[in-house]
């Protein structure tokens, strides 16, 4: 007996179902398992986890922070890079920040709660704090001495043009001081929570300053990666945090750069990226040849 034409499309359709479930969903899996398993390729497909007397710290693919409970750097260890993903290197929540270049101006809001940073003052907040860790002038283009963006709100008689009417800086409020006092003979004022200069009609004006064109702080120092979970950091930046940490440890800085030198990692296939340093795995290393003060 013939089966109607709607069943036996429907059974064929099971079947089908049945047979890539197999496929696809058993038997490919624990193939590519089988095959994470074969020497060589075991240690990358367990996650590159890292171990220190029997316990798992780590993983080489995964950055992570050298902070103290309170969130501050630890002194003795080489620091990681910013990181946005979620409160810092959660592979939960692996993202960047999503801001660009235009974001300059920040939101400060009557509520502290409501208020955030743009990009450019987390940069120059960081840097600035980077260089007083590390004894380095931590200044940059564009950034104000106390750590925020040098950015001005410009009112102008006639909208985008005509004599200047009022200048705000827009990313500073009280008690701090105006980076500059006046701006073509305006005087320059602090914002006031709550303010959207921009909207009122000012124009924005980041003023660069006197800052070097080449900080000493390196841009992996002040900016996340795309994921948010990048271990390593560039040897420019471990090189800016040697002599602080052969200081807090006693030791002789040559010996803290022959680290770093060793756990320096070159350009993938020799081409591909740039040199990196693996901050886990140089700490760990400081921590079996010095010990901790």
């Amino acid at each position: 007996m013939r089966l109607p034409t709607w069943i036996a499309q429907h059974l064929a359709a099971l079947r089908a179902l049945l047979v890539f479930t197999v496929l696809l969903g058993l038997v490919y899996p624990l193939a590519l398992v089988a095959l994470g398993q074969l020497p060589g390729l075991d240690h990358k497909a367990d996650g590159s986890l890292i171990t220190s007397g029997g316990t798992t710290v780590g993983s080489a693919l995964i950055g992570q922070s050298f902070t103290d409970a309170d969130g501050n750097p630890v002194g003795r260890y080489f620091q990681s890079r910013p990181s946005a993903a979620g409160d810092g290197y959660d592979p939960r929540a692996t993202s960047a920040s999503n801001l660009g270049p235009e974001s300059v101006v920040d939101t400060i809001a009557t509520d502290p709660e409501e208020s955030s940073a743009s990009l450019l003052t987390q940069v120059c907040a960081r840097s600035k704090e980077v260089g007083e860790l590390n004894g380095v002038d931590g200044s940059r283009p564009f950034c104000t001495a106390d750590g925020v963006g040098a950015v001005l709100a410009v009112f102008r008689a006639d909208g985008l043009t005509g004599p200047v009417t009022r200048v705000v800086s827009v990313n500073q409020v009280a008690p701090a001081t105006p980076f500059l006092s006046s701006y073509q003979g305006v005087t320059v004022e602090l914002a006031q929570p709550g303010q959207d200069y921009v909207a009122a009609g000012g124009v924005v004006t980041p003023i660069r300053g006197d800052a070097p064109a080449d900080p000493a702080v390196p841009a992996d120092a002040v900016t996340a990666s795309a994921s948010g979970l990048d271990p390593q950091i560039s040897p420019a930046y471990a090189e800016l945090q040697v002599n602080r940490v052969a200081r807090e440890r006693g030791a002789d800085p040559a010996e803290v750069r022959k680290l770093v030198e060793e756990h320096t990692g070159g350009r993938a296939l020799g081409f591909l990226g740039e040199p990196g340093v693996n901050v886990l795995e140089l700490n760990l290393a400081l921590d079996k040849q010095f010990a901790p003060r």
